[in-house]
C-alpha cells in the first residue's frame, strides 16, 4: 500500500482565471491530475507544500478545496497512480532538444554553445526535480547531456585531453576483425542486433557462438550482451549503445535512431515512434525461424530496411 496526498478542488463556471493560474503551479510543481480538479502528490516531495498554497488560493475565490489522504491498497492500483507521473514524453522531448543542440555546437561561437548548454543542463535539473519515480527515460537524458557537455568541451579546447567515457573506451576497430563472437542463446532485440551491427560495421567475417551460460564461452572468443562480457550494458547503455560509443558509430544518425527503438524495447525508458513495428517484425521472425542462425539471418534484413530508412530521411 502506498499513501498520496490528493488536493480536491472546485470552482465556480465562470472562474477560469483562477482555475487556469491553480492548474498551471500544480502542474509546475510535478503534481500528477487523477481528473479535472484532482491533483496528487507523493507526501515526501518537496513541493508538497504547493498544495495548501493552491488549497488556500482556491478558498480565496469562492470555491472548494480539501486536502486529503489517498490510499491505494493493491498494486494495479498503485501502478495506475504511478504512471499518471510519468516524465517519459518530456525527456524524450528533451533529449530531442539536446540532439538538435549538439548538431548546431560547431556553428556557434564559445559564448552562444555555452549558453545553450547551460539551458539544457537547467531543464534536465528541472525536470529530474519533480520526476517522483525515474527511471531509463531519465537515465537517457542524463547520458544525452553528458554526451552534448563533453561535445562542447571537445570543440572548446581540440587537443585536450577528453574526459573519460565512464567504462566505455574507444577500441581498434581493426583488433576485432574475423574473431568469433559469443552471446546466449534464444536471441533478442539488444543481442540480434548487436550481432547485425558487428557483421555490418565491426567485423564483416564474424562467426557467432550461441552459448547457454556466460561460463561456456571460447575460449579467444569475444562475448557481448550478459553479464561479464567485454560488452554488455554500461550506465544507462544497452549492448547496443556500448558497441556504437566504443568504435566510435554513435554519430551516424541511422545507427542512433536503431540504438533507441532497441534501447526502448530492451529496458523501456523514452518511447521511441517505430519499436513496437520493430518488436512485431522480431516476433514474427523468431515465430517461423528454425533456429539463432536462421533468425539472425531473418532480422538482419529487417535491420538493413530500418537502416536504410533512417539513413536517406537524414540525407533528405
Amino acid at each position: 500500500m502506498a499513501v498520496f496526498l490528493a488536493l480536491l478542488t472546485s470552482l465556480p463556471t465562470g472562474n477560469s482565471t483562477v482555475r487556469m493560474r491553480v492548474w498551471r503551479a500544480l502542474t509546475s510543481t510535478g503534481c500528477a491530475v487523477l481528473r479535472d480538479g484532482v491533483y496528487l502528490l507523493p507526501p515526501e516531495a518537496p513541493q508538497a507544500a504547493a498544495l495548501a498554497a493552491a488549497e488556500a488560493e482556491v478558498k480565496a475565490a469562492g470555491g472548494f478545496a480539501m486536502t486529503l489522504e489517498l490510499k491505494t491498497s493493491t498494486a494495479a492500483q498503485l501502478d495506475y497512480v504511478r504512471k499518471l507521473f510519468d516524465r517519459s514524453t518530456e525527456y524524450g522531448a528533451l533529449v530531442a532538444e539536446i540532439g538538435a543542440a549538439r548538431s548546431a555546437l560547431r556553428r556557434l561561437g564559445k559564448r552562444k554553445a555555452d549558453s545553450l548548454v547551460q539551458r539544457l543542463r537547467r531543464s534536465q535539473e528541472d525536470l529530474a526535480a519533480i520526476d517522483f519515480y525515474p527511471g531509463q527515460a531519465q537515465m537517457q537524458a542524463r547520458e544525452a547531456l553528458a554526451d552534448l557537455e563533453r561535445e562542447a568541451q571537445r570543440l572548446r579546447s581540440p587537443g585536450e585531453p577528453q574526459p573519460a567515457r565512464r567504462n566505455v573506451q574507444r577500441l581498434d576497430l581493426a583488433r576485432y576483425r574475423n574473431r568469433t563472437w559469443a552471446t546466449r542463446k534464444d536471441l533478442w532485440v539488444d543481442r540480434l542486433a548487436s550481432a547485425w551491427l558487428i557483421q555490418r560495421f565491426i567485423d564483416r567475417t564474424a562467426r557467432f557462438v550461441w552459448i547457454d551460460r556466460p561460463r561456456d564461452l571460447p575460449r579467444g572468443s569475444i562475448g557481448f550482451d550478459f553479464d561479464g562480457a567485454q560488452f554488455t550494458h554500461v550506465g544507462g547503455r544497452v549492448t547496443f549503445e556500448v558497441l556504437l560509443a566504443s568504435f566510435g558509430l554513435e554519430d551516424n544518425p541511422a545507427l542512433a535512431a536503431i540504438g533507441h527503438a532497441v534501447h526502448f524495447l530492451d529496458v523501456g525508458g523514452i518511447p521511441v515512434a517505430d519499436a513496437k513495428g520493430l518488436e512485431t517484425m522480431l516476433r514474427g521472425i523468431k515465430a517461423k525461424a528454425r533456429g539463432d542462425d536462421e533468425t539472425l539471418r531473418e532480422a538482419g534484413k529487417v535491420f538493413d530496411f530500418f537502416y536504410s530508412a533512417y539513413a536517406e530521411k537524414n540525407a533528405a
